[in-house]
């Protein structure tokens, strides 16, 4: 039994820079949705990046509607300019209005410009997984579903037994993952919606498929590996993943792959397949078991698609397993990095349980519907939601004041948006660093003087 070599460990990080708090990113959101053209014609009341920045400030203050945003508006609270640069916020009505005309893609720069202030500063390096690789996670999720309200976009699907259609509205997330840390990093999410004119709907794979190129367009450089569930590994995504020059561990079931799962027992039968078992680092009493075999075809039909197999047991106290999972990837698996690459493929649950999870219930209202709109508007949500989200996470990864705050409240997030939006709304800020300093430490107030009537 052996004890796991951890290659590709989390560096020391260098202090972060200052522009990796909310105020610099905010900043950026500004610049960024300065640049979008307006489709409107004519002089414009609001301008479309306030309209925006409005918008976001709607998902970073995690308001349970729009019309809790509106009370805000109609008040002149001072601090949606101080903190959002919000010169003239919308009314709920013409947020939608005006949201609904942005296609998602032109929001796709102040994504790729803040993942770039995350370089810069140096956030990355602590999620450098493999040989300078980083682990990036895709899966889907819906966000809305109705079998009464819909827009153009929606997916439908329609219920065999009653007839009745359901219209959903879905994505492709995409998030930078690491087996050792709860922070993850966001990219755009690739939206799965029935495009103009369209009768079919789209799908998950048709959206990996745009996710691919587009990422390898914003970021032709970045070496990543590719860590998905057990729906993705068939031919053509694998050959999409090569040609985007992306690594990949991908979950695979003995159900949806018996082929592949037959030839890697009649391998093991032929004594080319590799056993292997070493304790768990940091608990003794757990003790992970692997087999492994290189250069096996992926099933009958693609004979041309090789990869490696690795299957993987945890193994608790009383010698029984806990945990069974399998891969293909594209990464040598040997008795150094069979341990590594087990981490990477179960760190695919990131994506569900630190992103996914975290906008149902940690009060972002991911599933709320904030509009459908008439063209983009559920989809333009959703996005300004997940920046929002790609704000508050650079903060728990690399804002100390972020992390004070947060820890002083028991790692308790409800608790933590309740009091921002709580200090947001009855006292005068001139950033967010303020604010978070006011609740993280407290700030004196003077009394009012009272007037003598004596």
């Amino acid at each position: 039994m052996r004890v796991p070599r951890v290659q590709g460990a989390a560096v020391v990080v260098p202090p972060v820079r200052k522009d990796l708090n909310a105020d610099a990113l905010f900043r950026t959101a500004k610049a960024a949705f300065g640049l979008i053209a307006d489709h409107r014609t004519g002089n414009v009341d609001i301008p479309l990046a306030d309209a925006l920045m409005s918008a976001l400030a709607v998902f970073s203050l995690k308001d349970p509607s729009l019309l809790r945003f509106d009370e805000r508006r109609r008040e002149a609270d001072p601090n949606l300019k101080t903190i959002f640069r919000i010169n003239k916020a919308p009314c709920d009505t013409q947020m939608r209005d005006i949201c609904d005309r942005v296609a998602p893609d032109e929001l796709r720069p102040v994504f790729r410009t803040m993942f770039g202030q995350i370089q810069r500063g140096g956030a990355l390096q602590p999620f450098w997984f493999l040989d300078g690789h980083y682990l990036i996670s895709l899966d889907g999720t819906g966000f809305f579903s109705s079998e009464k309200l819909s827009s153009p976009s929606c997916l439908t699907k329609k219920n065999k037994k009653n007839g009745k259609t359901t219209y959903e509205l879905k994505m492709l997330g995409a998030c930078l993952v690491h087996p050792d840390k709860k922070e993850i990093i966001p990219l755009f999410p690739e939206m799965i919606v029935n495009g103009d004119g369209s009768t079919k709907n789209d799908c998950e794979r048709n959206a990996a498929r745009r996710c691919l190129q587009k990422f390898r367009q914003d970021h032709p450089h970045l070496k990543v590996i590719i860590t998905e569930d057990a729906l993705s590994p068939n031919a053509p995504h694998i050959r999409d993943l090569r040609e985007h020059n992306c690594r990949f561990i991908l979950g695979v079931k003995p159900g949806d792959h018996q082929w592949l799962f037959d030839c890697v027992d009649l391998a093991d039968e032929a004594g080319v397949v590799t056993h292997d078992e070493m304790p768990d680092p940091s608990d003794p009493k757990i003790t992970h078991r692997f087999r492994f075999v290189d250069d096996v075809c992926l099933n009958q039909s693609n004979k041309d698609v090789r990869v490696n197999f690795l299957e993987y047991w945890e193994i608790g106290p009383d010698g029984k397993p806990t945990q069974h999972f399998s891969w293909v990837t594209d990464l040598p698996v040997t008795q150094d990095t069979v341990y590594r690459i087990m981490r990477g493929g179960r760190a695919r649950w990131r994506i569900e349980n630190e992103t996914f999870n975290t906008l149902k219930n940690q009060g972002y209202h991911f599933e709320h519907n904030f509009g459908l709109g008439r063209k983009h508007l559920g989809s333009v949500f959703a996005i300004l939601m997940m920046l929002a989200f790609l704000v508050d996470q650079i903060q728990q990864n690399s804002c100390h004041l972020f992390r004070a705050l947060w820890a002083k409240l028991h790692y308790n997030k409800a608790s933590l948006w309740d009091r921002v939006r709580s200090a947001f709304r009855s006292l005068l800020f001139d950033s967010m660093a303020a604010l978070l300093t006011h609740l993280l430490h407290g700030t004196k107030v003077r009394p009012p003087l009272m007037p003598d009537t004596s």
